[in-house]
This record gives structure tokens, sequence and C-alpha cells, in this order.
């Protein structure tokens, strides 16, 4: 087998390596553009994790790699005059020339051939090889020159960068996030060896310019930096080796093999360096390509294997890098954040992390995140004793006078199954059992305001007094029995409407016995959905009308809190959204103008309701589709609201249109919230698969939002909340009497099951190469 390898990065040796060693007899050859010592950056990172999988697939690299490692456990996070420090992380540095030259020892012992300073610029010179590895790096010629088949996407992002060195000394991985009189200035360094370490500067554009940083070369760009971190440098200079200033591209290929060519490392993809995973990825390409030739019967069968095997790992970390990097992007959100708060941001910023494997390895950090927590609020006119450690679910929160007492809420859910819009005994044992679990807030599902606002034959609504009685069960239910409160959520389906049942077919228009149906523009679901009428102003009128009428009845029936739906592409979403409104009147064009009617609404309700009871509204924060709502504007429509009054926005995205792109994930709606919350500066609840109360937990403790709504997990679970309360010991939850002796049950065994669980974790945790170091220099006991 002859295989050529064009570049002499990570990726390109240590493919040689592995595959090397699996075919011995295999005539390998690198070709790299540069001379064996010449490289651009200076350290890299690794985890634990990462170097036991290099440990197994080519021990004596690995051997050499961690002769020259520096080790670290701690993260240290410099903000506004403090410092937090978090152990347990596990991170080795490396000088990447040494890491280069390593390889590059390691290859040749195994009879790998290896040019440098060799440009390749016309693979047709390998027409003899049976492999073609193109491993040239980020700015990949061969991935450029065949741009039509490998369609990469190139996302320049917004913040600047600039890779240097310095001599400084440093024991952690230390973020420093420096305020100046242009903006804020974020360093990321580590030591790679004894007197070096890596120094990552980062800015957005707009501080990049005021602090005249535009123009300047290396040498310049050196000295402000040394400048504005001098404080911490304490006299040690900066090195520069290629420093420019350059925006970092995210890369995603949509094919990765063309022929016997096959794309590795940052040719292919890329990862921010905020998670430190570059050269990670280019190694772990090389493992997944050498594995499944081993495995393949064929060279093209072992491309396939490897490029649909190791796509998914590949995605998942780059989009822990670009949740990570889009947190960097607008770090001036939390500028005014608690110390503690900011740094437990820092930590959990990737969603890598989470509260209870933080507190796993770092105690005292999050004992000091529950204490800052629990002063905000004290803060906020809570009587709460901030000495006693709470978990940030279950701390109080207050909208106007209503008050609950913990942050979990049954999201709301439809649940079709209605009569003529009156709920049933389902919808009865549906609410009380969640409301009796322990959830601080109960969202109803999308209550219609009229026989023709609903979606479905199924869906519940509140337009007569049969509904209406129907409700004040429901309600008195929950508050005779249970601390929850609960919310009425109002809304139209637009055209949306008369359509199946969701387990029938889901948006699927009826068969027979539907309604009109009406829209901001006359613009089908689906091709043969039911095209809705354009709605007037009279139409608007009607409509409106309806939703007071129905606030009314809601009042009467004991509702706590009224809910506005102004999501998923139904009726007043259809305003909202461009992609669903087309009109040439008041009501469409601009942002401002397209808020117009769903504001009126809102407004109405507004004057209909109680002052002293709270009224939230719920938003799709994006389209997930071109030319449709972003995040920019969520914030602007939150600021809206907020202007109109309302006192919580309930942040969903998507629904709106049919081809919409959704990227699912965990907590994949969560980063609306925060931007929602902390740039419209209003409380909000999030939503979205979060499945654990460890993910609330992070989410309320990182400030990403001020409430969390949880849906599948309550439809399986009636008794979420309160297995949470028993896990994390939150002793003041409320428990119906009747319940009590399994409430006593459950908290007792909750103590020993957690203990056991964090005694199993602590015991699989091998212990990192920090500590191991740690153990094999102690001097030995005396006899």
């Amino acid at each position: 087998m002859k295989v050529a390898i064009i570049g002499g990065g990570p990726a390109g040796l240590y493919a040689a390596i592995l595959l090397k060693k699996q075919r011995p007899g295999a005539d390998i050859t690198v070709y790299e553009r540069n001379r064996a010592d010449d490289t651009f950056g200076f350290g890299v990172v690794f985890s634990d994790a990462t170097l036991d999988n290099f440990e197994k697939h080519d021990p004596p690299s690995y051997r050499r790699i961690t002769q020259e490692f520096a080790y670290w456990d701690d993260i240290a996070v410099h903000f506004r005059g403090t410092v937090h420090r978090v152990g347990g992380n596990g991170f080795c540095g490396c000088s990447r020339s040494k890491l280069l030259l390593i390889l590059q020892e390691r290859a040749r012992e195994l009879g790998v051939v290896l040019h440098f300073e060799v440009d390749i610029d016309d693979e047709t010179r390998f027409a003899d090889a049976d492999l073609v590895m193109i491993a040239d790096g980020i700015n990949s010629r061969f991935r450029e020159k065949y741009v039509d088949h490998f369609q990469p996407e190139v996302d320049l992002r917004s913040n600047k960068f600039a890779w240097m060195g310095s001599t400084k000394p440093l024991d952690a991985f230390t973020f420093i996030f420096q305020e100046t009189e242009w903006g804020p200035f974020i360093a990321h360094a580590y030591q790679y060896e004894a007197g070096h370490s890596t120094w990552i500067f980062e800015t957005d554009p707009e501080t990049f310019e005021r602090a005249g940083l535009t123009g300047l070369d290396e040498t310049q760009s050196a000295a402000r930096m040394a400048e504005i971190f001098g404080w911490f440098l304490d006299g040690h200079k900066l090195l520069i080796n290629r420093s420019m200033w350059r925006n970092f591209p995210m890369i995603r290929s949509k094919r990765w093999v063309k022929d016997n060519m096959v794309l590795l490392g940052d040719a292919k993809a890329s990862a921010h360096f905020s998670i430190g995973s570059g050269t990670k990825l280019a190694m772990e390409d090389a493992i997944a390509l050498a594995e499944a030739m081993e495995k393949a019967p064929t060279i093209k069968a072992a491309l396939d294997v490897y490029e649909n095997g190791r796509r998914e790992e590949v995605e998942k970390t780059q989009h822990a890098a670009d949740v990570s990097l889009v947190w960097f992007e607008h770090v001036d959100r939390f500028w005014d954040f608690d110390p503690v708060q900011f740094a437990f941001g820092v930590m959990t910023r990737s969603k890598a992390i989470t509260y209870d494997n933080l507190k796993l390895r770092a105690p005292d950090f999050v004992a000091e995140v529950e204490k800052s927590f629990a002063k905000q609020v004290r803060d906020s006119g809570f009587d709460v004793d901030t000495s006693k450690q709470v978990v940030p679910l279950f701390q109080p929160f207050r909208l106007r006078k209503m008050e609950v007492a913990n942050r979990a809420v049954m999201s709301p859910m439809c649940m079709y199954s209605a009569k003529e819009g009156v709920p049933t005994d389902f919808h009865l044992v549906h609410y009380g059992s969640r409301a009796i679990g322990g959830a601080g807030l109960i969202f109803t599902e999308m209550t219609c305001v009229s026989r023709d606002a609903r979606i479905t034959p199924g869906c519940a609504g509140l337009w007569n007094d049969e509904q209406e009685a129907a409700w004040r069960r429901i309600v008195d239910f929950v508050h005779g029995n249970s601390a929850a409160r609960i919310c009425l959520q109002l809304g139209h389906a637009g055209r949306k409407g008369a359509t199946r049942l969701m387990w029938d077919g889901m948006d699927r228009p009826l068969d027979a016995g539907g309604w009109d149906v009406v829209s901001a523009s006359p613009l089908p679901y689906f091709p043969d959905s039911q095209v809705p009428r354009e709605l007037d102003r009279a139409g608007m009128n009607a409509v409106r009308d309806s939703f007071v009428a129905a606030a009314e009845r809601g009042e009467r029936c004991g509702f706590d809190m009224l809910e506005l739906h102004c999501a998923h592409g139904y009726l007043l979403a259809s305003f909202i959204s461009p992609l669903t409104n087309t009109r040439t009147d008041e009501y469409g064009g601009s942002l401002e103008n397209r808020l117009r009617f769903p504001l009126e609404i809102f407004e109405a309700l507004r004057l209909a309701w109680p002052p002293h009871k709270p009224m939230s509204v719920r938003i799709s924060a994006t389209d997930w589709a071109d030319g449709g709502i972003t995040g920019d504007d969520a914030v602007a429509i939150a600021r809206a609201f907020a202007e109109a009054g309302v006192d919580l926005v309930d942040v969903s995205t998507g629904q709106t249109v049919r081809d919409a792109q959704p990227i699912y994930g965990r907590m994949f709606q969560t980063p609306f919230s925060d931007q929602v919350r902390n740039e419209a500066r209003v409380a909000t609840m999030c939503v979205g698969n979060i499945t654990t109360a460890d993910q609330a937990n992070t989410i309320l403790a990182a400030g990403r939002a001020d409430l969390v709504a949880l849906g599948r997990p309550h439809l399986v679970d009636p008794f979420f909340t309160m297995k949470a309360a028993a896990w994390y010991g939150a002793t003041d939850a409320f428990c119906p009497p009747q319940y009590l002796p399994g409430m006593d049950q459950i908290f007792r065994n909750s103590v020993r099951d957690r203990q056991d669980l964090e005694e199993l974790r602590i015991k699989a945790k091998p212990k990192t190469r920090a500590e191991l170091k740690a153990e094999a220099t102690k001097p030995l006991a005396a006899e």
C-alpha cells in the first residue's frame, strides 16, 4: 500500500504513525511545506481523557509527550479584582514545536518518510497512491480546490484574537477578563513547559478598533497587550510568532472524502480555541481513520466508515465550541454579574460541565455559588438564610405579588384531550398531580380563546361557562392541595388551526370537520393546508375581544398568572415573523409594525388582568430559517413587551415554518433565554430539552434564566420536583399531609443514595496526571 500525506502537523504525523504500525510494509510519506521545527503558535493542551486515548493507541509517543508536559489541575478565573480557582480538571500543556518533533521522531522510527519544505499544490503527482490524506490545516488549499465537492461552510467569527507567548510561569489554566478604557479584553493562558506559557488575547471588534490595534504590527500589538495585562505578567515579556490579529473561522465540511482523498484535522473542521480541542480533534481524526482502515475490507469502505462514524463526535465537539465562543463574544452581557456567578458561567459555558459534576470536583467553589445566589434572592426581598446551602432550583422567586416556592416549572404542553374545549377529568389529574408533585409553577396548555382559535378538535378553550367551570375546578384543586401557582396560557392557532390531533399527524389538516382559519397573511403552513384568510381590522377587533373575554374568565377561575402565546407560528406569532407576515399595511414591514397587533392584544389583556398579578409572553426567539426572527430580534421583541408591562418572557423557538432547521441538543434553546435576559434586562423562563435538576441548577446559577420549564420530564414523572428536592436536601419543599410518610422516606433514602453515587464517581474517576506527578515526586516518609 502506498500512502501520501499532505501536511506534517499533528493530524498527518499521527495518522502516519498509526497506519505504519498497523501496516509495517506500507509506503507512507508525509509532505510538509514548512521546516521541521517551524510551527505557528506556542503551546497545545490536552485533557487527561485525551491522553488516555493516546496511551492506548501508541504508548511510545505517549510516554515521550507526557515526559515533556506541564500538568495542572486548576482553572483560575480573574475578574474584577477577584480570583476563583476551580480544581479537578486534569489538563496538560506541551510545546507545539516539541510535540511535532516527538511525532516526527516516532514516525521515522517506524519507517515513515518525511519531506519538509515541499509545497504540494497538485495531488496528481500521487496518482499511484492508494490513499491521499489531506491534513494541510485550517487554510487547506485542497479543500478550497475542490470546494464544490467538499462544500465547506466557513463562519468567520466576530471577535479578534492573537496568539502569543510569555515567560510568565502559571500554575493553572488562566482566564483573565480585563476592563480597559476601550472595552473588555480576555486572556486565555496556560503553561506548556518550564518558563513558557501560551497567551491568546481576544476582544470584540469595537474594542479592538477603539484600542487602536488596527494596523499595528506584531511587536506593537504585543506591547499594547503587555500594557493591558502588565499587572499580571509581572515584568515577564510577551513573545511573538506570526502573532497577528485575526478572526477565527469555524469550518464545517459537508463531505470529507473525495475518491481516495480524505480530509483530516482543521482541513475538514475547526473548533474554537476557547475549549482547547483543535489538536485533540486532529489526532483523534487520525485514530478514527486508522481504526477504520484496520476493520474495513477496502480503502473505500474504510473512508466511508471514517466519515460516517467520526462525524457525530466532531460535530458534538464543534457544538460545544460554538456555545463557548458565543459566550466569549458576548461577555459584556455578564460584566455586571457577581464575580462568583461570572466564574460559574465561565466554567459551565459550553455545557460540558454542570452544577453537579462541578460540585464533585470543587465543592467549596459551588458552596460560594450557592451563597451568592441566595444573596441575590435575599436582595430581591425574600428572607432567606445565605449561610444555608440551598441549590438555585429551590430558591423562591417573585413576579409582582405572586411568589413561587421554587424555580421548577411545568411547561405548557398541549394534551389534545378536551371535549369541545372543555377540560376533562384527565386534565384534573394531569395538572393536579404535577402540582402535588412539587413544581413551583404550573402552566396550562395553550387555551384557545374561541372555537375557531383551536389547533385541533381536542384543544382546551375558555370561551364559555362550561369551560370556565371546568378550569375553576382544576385551579381550586391546585390551590387546595399544593403550594404551586398556576398560569393560564391563552392563544389562537391562526393558520395552524383545524388540524389533526398530534398523534394522528401533527399540523396536518383535518380530513373533515374543519373550520376557517386566519393569519397575518394568506400563506398556508403546508402546500395542502387550508389557505388562511388575511385578518382585517374587524377580524383583529374580534380576536382582541375574545382574548380579553377569556382573560376575564381566567380571573374568575382564580388563575395566578396569565401568559400570551406569541410563538410557534400561531396567530400572533404569524404577525411577528417576516416569514409569515407579508402585509404592506401598518401591521407589516418593520419589526415595529409587525409587533403592533400582538402588543395591542397584550396591552388589552394587561388592562383587563388584575394589576397585582403577573403576565408573561411566549416568543419564538428564532425561526431557525433564513430571513426569519433572530436572537437580536428576540431582544427587541422582549424589550417591546417589557415596555408594555410584561413580567416574564417565556423563551422558546421555531415551529414557525415547516422547513425550519433547528439545531437540537441538550438545553438547546437556553442560549436564547440567556441573550434575552441579559441584553433586554427582563426576567426569562427557558425551555427545550432540559431533562434534569442538575441542568436546571446550572442554568439558574449561571444567570441564563430565572425559571426553568420542563416538559417531557413532567409527562413521565409528576413528582419530578419532589424527587429533586429530596436529592438536594431541600427540606422546605411542600408536601400534602397525605404524602408526608413517602416524602420522609425519599428524603432519607436520597441522602444515602447521593452519598453512594458520589463515592462511586470519585472512586471511578482516575487520578489526573497532575495528581500522579505530585505523588511520584513526593518524598518518601521516614521509616
